[in-house]
């Protein structure tokens, strides 16, 4: 190795970031721009390597899909360049996953899911002789006292069970395979929008906050309506507030 080195402070003569100013004095017979430098192809001239414009040892580094060997051209705002169907150059989240579910089915799995829990809790509730729903009004009373006596005494401990129950049915079944009971007789399963996957612990047990939170606490008729709504009006991916949480889907399975 060459001991030689430049001076401190004062980069090699063949660095190739060096900046070096243009000769302002043109040489004899016209501007420095007019003489094509050494070994070179004159301005107006075939490239080299003959007519068909490939240089030698192969097109240039850019590859063959644009002009002069640069990459060609990006697609057209709004055009999908992977072929999936998901435009705004984005692919398909959907794409290759099963069809989405139809909001029939997925009511009546909901039903049956909903009948599945209910009738425990029923039972619960006749044994403990609790008015969890049927609360008794007196001329003369106030809305919150009408909800204190709702959730007090055995009225409470319904209120925690039923949460309990519902949230743990839907968690458990999502985080498992997908299917709830009704999910499966109907032939539908929950997947993460992303990638199609089983819903993890985490998005499952959101999921099911979000559907059975409100609704057993505070908007028993609203919240379920809320939840039908979203899901017709949203597209293209019939997403409930549920799922807008989890970021799921409900698609079909065999």
């Amino acid at each position: 190795m060459s001991s030689d080195q430049p001076p401190q402070g004062q980069p090699p003569e063949d660095d190739p970031f060096l900046k070096r100013p243009h000769d302002p004095t043109p040489p004899p017979g016209g501007s420095p721009y007019d003489t094509p430098p050494t070994g070179g192809t004159p301005p107006g001239g075939p490239p080299p390597g003959g007519a068909g414009g490939t240089p030698p040892g192969g097109p240039p580094p850019g590859g063959p899909g644009g002009p002069g060997g640069y990459p060609p051209p990006p697609p057209p705002y709004g055009s999908d360049p992977y072929g999936s169907g998901g435009g705004y150059g984005m692919p398909d989240p959907l794409a290759g996953m099963p069809p989405l579910a139809d909001f029939g089915r997925r009511l009546a799995a909901r039903i049956i899911d909903l009948v599945i829990v209910m009738i425990p809790l029923f039972l619960i509730q006749l044994a403990f002789g609790t008015n969890r729903y049927v609360v008794e009004t007196d001329r003369g009373e106030d809305v919150t006292e009408v909800i204190t006596k709702s959730y007090s005494g055995t009225g409470l401990a319904m209120t925690l069970i039923s949460i309990i129950a519902y949230i743990g049915y839907d968690w458990f079944f999502t985080r498992k395979d997908g299917k709830t009971p009704g999910k499966k007789a109907m032939g539908l399963r929950v997947a993460m929008l992303n990638d199609g996957s089983v819903p993890q612990s985490g998005p499952a047990l959101g999921r099911a906050a979000v559907l059975w939170l409100p609704t057993l606490v505070c908007c028993f008729c609203l919240w379920p309506l809320a939840i039908i709504v979203s899901i017709l009006v949203d597209k293209p991916y019939r997403q409930g507030l549920h799922d807008k949480v989890a970021k799921t889907v409900v698609v079909t399975a065999p």
